[in-house]
């Protein structure tokens, strides 16, 4: 009986153990979630063709259209010097991202947007367009048929469609990213607790001083002698990193579609402010709280100065405010100094 007692309280305790665990590994992010490897990133390309066997719904011979297959019918051995008012034909620019480390043969999706007078490019196929990219080379051949998404012709917006695989990577970028001795890596988001915590983890990942953060952005790291042509393992090492990151406490205001973004940690000061009917007092944590911290008949709302604006707002919305009047409550908060967040405006 002493036995089975000893083992149930040692689950118990395990238990008890994985739980808070698991409830610390919900606030962690990866690493690769959070930054940038120099060197590491797409390139944008660009190309100018023409799509055809449209419905009557191409550009009706434009000038750049008309020239365009004139050059195209050269191209073919087919030479006049007439007007192609073709309203199968239409103008477009097709656009796609080379990605990282590409390879001769590799396939990519491509954007096709028309930049005539085309009412739609349902059914329609590109011809062989070149992609290029900010140099002027050329990276990639798109072509194919166009695919809008399941509009109808007719829809609000069938003038752009994709191509999913629609381009051939011909040309590739000269990379030795496996020949490197340092990386440098960049948050998304600025911040130097984050970047401190970062450079904290991965010196204790690999057990020695390789990671220095050089500003609330940048963290350099020295490769390892271990890891040294061994990138992609120490990339996966380090992408999977878990880190609790830091983050200024913001609120995000759409006033044009009336959305409210919060962050949990934005704190409220001592104050008192009247908004309609509805007066709201953020008072000390000791002070005595009328009526538990719900509203008085005069509709006074109490509120302790260590709660969050989570609950805050939970609070309000359900005395029916509404989030238009969440947002002149919040610019009062914050022109006063009650309110402890970066307000930014969409």
């Amino acid at each position: 009986m002493f036995l089975f007692r000893f083992i149930f309280l040692i689950l118990i305790i395990y238990f008890n153990s994985c739980s808070i665990l698991l409830s610390q590994e919900e606030g962690l992010s990866r690493l690769k979630d959070l930054v940038n490897i120099n060197g590491v990133r797409e390139n944008p390309l660009v190309g100018y063709g023409l799509v055809i066997g449209l419905n009557g719904s191409g550009d009706g011979g434009g000038e750049i259209t008309n020239k365009s297959l004139k050059k195209m019918f050269q191209r073919l051995g087919i030479k006049t010097e007439e007007e192609i008012p073709s309203q199968n034909v239409a103008a477009v620019i097709v656009t796609a991202k080379l990605p990282p480390f590409p390879r001769i043969g590799q396939k990519i999706d491509v954007l096709v947007s028309s930049i005539g007078s085309a009412s739609s490019l349902a059914g329609g196929t590109l011809l062989i367009t070149p992609l290029k990219g900010g140099n002027d080379k050329t990276y990639a051949i798109a072509s194919g048929p166009l695919s809008i998404g399941g509009l109808q012709q007719g829809s609000d917006f069938p003038t752009s469609g994709i191509i999913p695989n629609g381009a051939i990577i011909e040309k590739e970028i000269p990379n030795e990213f496996y020949k490197k001795k340092s990386l440098r890596l960049s948050l998304r988001n600025p911040d130097f607790t984050t970047a401190a915590r970062v450079e904290r983890l991965i010196n204790q990942q690999f057990g020695g001083k390789f990671a220095i953060a050089r500003d609330s952005t940048t963290i350099d790291l020295i490769v390892p002698i271990n890891y040294q042509r061994k990138i992609v393992k120490l990339m996966a090492i380090l992408e999977n990193i878990k880190i609790n990151p830091d983050q200024k406490a913001k609120i995000v205001i759409n006033e044009k579609t009336g959305t409210v973004v919060a962050g949990g940690n934005v704190t409220l000061k001592p104050v008192a402010i009247s908004h309609g009917d509805l007066s709201i007092v953020i008072q000390e944590e000791n002070q005595p709280v009328p009526g538990d911290g719900e509203a008085t008949p005069s509709r006074l709302y109490f509120v302790n100065q260590k709660s969050t604006l989570k609950d805050l707002v939970k609070s309000l919305n359900a005395f029916g405010v509404t989030s238009e009047d969440l947002i002149p409550i919040f610019q009062t908060l914050k022109s006063n100094g009650a309110l402890i967040s970066d307000l930014e405006f969409l």
